[in-house]
């Protein structure tokens, strides 16, 4: 059976900051190298045993999900990446199962503060989004950074 359906597309932006306590250094360092270890469970998408890593090379993979079967996700491909000012620019894609079609940009990036460290994440999405779509992923921006990177950081310091 075909089908096809139309909608408008949308462009939404909004922005998640998640303070840890902790030098912005040790951040980075969790959030670009040791990214399995504070992958949260329900977020692995590919395998329950599955091993997420930021590939930064210069074309390289960028943040990727890959299980021992062969299967894998390519979450965001890394756009532009400055380690010097800890930033890191990505592309990706949000397929229609998971509330798409949709493009979308994600900056991360570690700034210090008064009380260690913040994380900053701006999420832009252009194409067939929704408010609720969007909510979504804000909470799980807020849940994987803040119950993921945050407690894991936090706990080794």
């Amino acid at each position: 059976m075909n089908s096809s359906e139309v909608s408008p597309a949308r462009c939404i932006q909004f922005d998640v900051a998640i303070p840890i306590e902790a030098p912005p250094e040790r951040v980075w360092q969790a959030l670009t190298l040791e990214t399995n270890a504070w992958w949260l469970a329900e977020f692995r998408m590919v395998s329950a045993d599955s091993t997420v890593t930021f590939d930064l090379s210069p074309g390289g993979q960028g943040l990727i999900e890959t299980s021992l079967d062969g299967s894998f996700l390519q979450w965001y491909a890394v756009q532009a990446y400055f380690p010097q000012s800890k930033k890191i620019y990505l592309a990706g894609y949000l397929a229609a199962d998971y509330g798409g079609p949709s493009t979308n940009l994600l900056i991360l990036s570690v700034v210090v503060t008064d009380h260690g460290s913040e994380l900053q994440l701006v999420d832009s999405h252009h194409g067939s989004v929704d408010e609720k779509t969007i909510a979504s992923i804000q909470e799980g921006w807020q849940q994987l950074f803040g119950d993921g990177l945050k407690r894991y950081v936090e706990g080794l310091c």
